[in-house]
C-alpha cells in the first residue's frame, strides 16, 4: 500500500486526452506563446543563446532564445541538431492503441475488484502484453496490442482483436485508433550545451505501467525549476549539467529494472506453461504468480536522486528508479505529505523556491539558512511546525525540500548553511557554477 506516499490519488488517462489537458493549460499562460503545426528545420546555438529555424505551410521563421528544450517525441528533430546520439535496444513492433466504449465489457471484469489495469498474456507475443486500463469508470477503456506491421486502420479488425485477448464475445465501440512503436531507446546525453531533450526525445520505451508519460513529467519537472533558477541568476550552470545527472539514471533504472525485467520475465512463463498442454501445471505455477502479489516489483518504483551531486547526504546510493516508499524525509526522496489538518498536506505548503521545513530545531540552526540563503540570493520559505510532530514522520528537525518536492537534505543541524545551499544549487565556494 503505498498512496500515503504520494500528494494525490493516480489518475489513468490516454494520451490524447492528456494533450487536451495540457493544451488547455497553456492557453491559459499569459508568458506562453504557442505556435501549432511548426516543423523545426534547424537549431544552432552559440555562447549567447539559441536560434531555431521552422516552417508551417509556406512561412519560414527564427525563433531565438537562451535555452531550447526539444520535447519533440521519439523521432525527434531537435536530437540531431544539437548532434547528441541515441542508443538503442532490439525491442521492434507496432503497437496499437484503442480506445472503445463497453458497458458490457465493464461487467465482465467486475470480478476484479477495485482494479484499473489489466495484463494479457498471450504466448503469439512472446512475453509483450496485451493490456486494458480504465478511461471513465464503468464505460469506455484503451487497449495495447502487438499487431502486424503492416497493420491498416481502415481494414484491420480491432474487435476481434480486443475479443480474442479477453477470451469472450461482447458488444464494443471504438472510438480511437492510434500507432506507436515498441522499442526502448535512450540518448546518450539529454544536454548539448543550451539545448537539451526531455521526455521521448530522451528516452522510449512501451508504457508496461504508465512508466512512459510519468517519466516525461518528472523531466519536466527536474528541469523546469533549474533553468528558471538559471535566468534568475542564483542557479548555477553545473546545476543544469544535473539535469541530465539525475534524469538519464532514472530511465536507465526504469528500462533495465522494470520494463525488460517485465518482458524477460513474461516471456519466461509463456515459453515454460501452456494449459493447451498442460493444465495442472499451469495452474499451479499461475497461482504462485498470483500469490506473489506484486511480483514484478512496482512498490519497489520510486524514481529519486539519492547520491547526486546536487544532493547533500552521503548514502553511496545513485539516482534510480528502484527504491522503497518510507515516510521519513530522506535527501534525493521526494517529500512524502503529512496531513495539517486545516492546512492541507505539508506538500501544499512548499514554495515556488527552496522550503525549509522547521520541525522544532533551534531558531539560531533555522536562522543561519534562511540569512545565507537572503545573502545568496537563493528563494526560500521556512515553514515552522514547532509541536514537533513532523519530526516524528520525516525524522529530522530541518528538511530542505527542493522546488520540485524532492528532500535536498535534512538533519538536525547544519554544519555549514553556505556549503549547505551552494552544493544544492551546484555553486562552488565562489558561487561559480563551472
Amino acid at each position: 500500500m503505498v498512496r500515503p506516499y504520494y500528494n494525490t490519488d493516480n489518475e489513468r488517462l490516454p494520451q490524447y486526452a492528456t494533450e487536451m489537458v495540457l493544451r488547455e493549460r497553456v492557453a491559459g499562460l499569459s508568458c506562453v506563446d504557442v505556435h501549432y503545426g511548426w516543423t523545426t528545420q534547424a537549431a544552432e546555438q552559440d555562447a549567447d543563446g539559441v536560434v531555431i529555424t521552422a516552417s508551417h505551410a509556406d512561412q519560414v521563421r527564427s525563433f531565438s532564445g537562451q535555452y531550447l528544450v526539444g520535447c519533440d517525441g521519439s523521432r525527434s528533430l531537435i536530437r540531431p541538431c544539437a548532434g547528441i546520439g541515441e542508443i538503442q535496444d532490439d525491442h521492434d513492433h507496432l503497437m496499437a492503441l484503442v480506445v472503445f466504449r463497453s458497458p458490457e465489457f465493464f461487467r465482465l471484469i467486475e470480478r476484479f475488484p477495485d482494479k484499473q489495469f489489466y495484463n494479457v498474456l498471450h504466448p503469439d507475443h512472446d512475453g509483450y502484453w496485451m493490456f486494458f486500463g480504465m478511461v471513465d469508470w464503468g464505460q469506455s477503456f484503451f487497449f495495447h496490442a502487438p499487431v502486424p506491421a503492416d497493420t491498416d486502420r481502415e481494414t484491420f479488425d480491432f474487435g476481434a482483436h480486443i475479443r480474442r485477448a479477453v477470451g469472450a464475445d461482447f458488444d464494443l465501440e471504438l472510438e480511437y485508433v492510434g500507432f506507436w512503436d515498441l522499442r526502448i531507446s535512450v540518448a546518450d546525453q539529454y544536454r548539448s550545451g543550451r539545448i537539451f531533450i526531455a521526455g521521448d526525445a530522451a528516452h522510449s520505451h512501451p508504457p508496461h505501467g504508465g512508466y512512459g508519460i510519468n517519466t516525461g513529467f518528472e523531466d519536466a519537472r527536474n528541469l523546469g525549476w533549474k533553468l528558471a533558477a538559471r535566468l534568475q541568476g542564483w542557479g548555477s550552470d553545473a546545476l543544469l549539467d544535473s539535469y541530465d545527472e539525475e534524469r538519464r539514471a532514472v530511465f536507465h533504472s526504469t528500462a533495465k529494472d522494470f520494463i525488460a525485467t517485465f518482458i524477460t520475465e513474461d516471456r519466461a512463463f509463456v515459453r515454460a506453461y501452456d494449459p493447451s498442454k498442460d493444465r495442472a501445471a499451469f495452474e499451479a505455477a499461475w497461482a504462485v504468480r498470483a500469490k506473489g502479489g506484486d511480483s514484478q516489483g512496482i512498490s519497489t518504483f520510486v524514481q529519486h536522486y539519492e547520491g547526486s551531486s546536487i544532493t547533500v547526504g552521503a548514502s553511496g546510493n545513485a539516482p534510480s528508479a528502484r527504491g522503497d516508499h518510507a515516510l521519513a524525509a530522506r535527501p534525493g526522496y521526494h517529500l512524502t505529505p503529512i496531513d495539517m489538518r486545516d492546512n492541507g498536506t505539508t506538500s501544499d505548503q512548499l514554495g515556488p523556491g527552496f522550503t525549509l521545513i522547521d520541525c522544532g530545531a533551534p531558531a539560531t540552526e533555522t536562522g543561519a539558512i534562511a540569512e545565507t540563503a537572503r545573502r545568496l540570493g537563493i528563494p526560500l520559505k521556512i515553514v515552522s511546525f514547532q509541536q514537533g510532530t513532523q519530526k516524528n514522520s520525516y525524522g529530522k528537525s530541518l528538511v530542505l525540500v527542493r522546488p520540485d518536492g524532492y528532500v535536498a537534505w535534512c538533519e538536525d543541524a547544519v554544519e555549514s548553511a553556505e556549503d549547505l545551499l551552494r552544493t544544492v544549487c551546484g555553486q562552488d565556494n565562489a558561487g561559480n557554477g563551472g
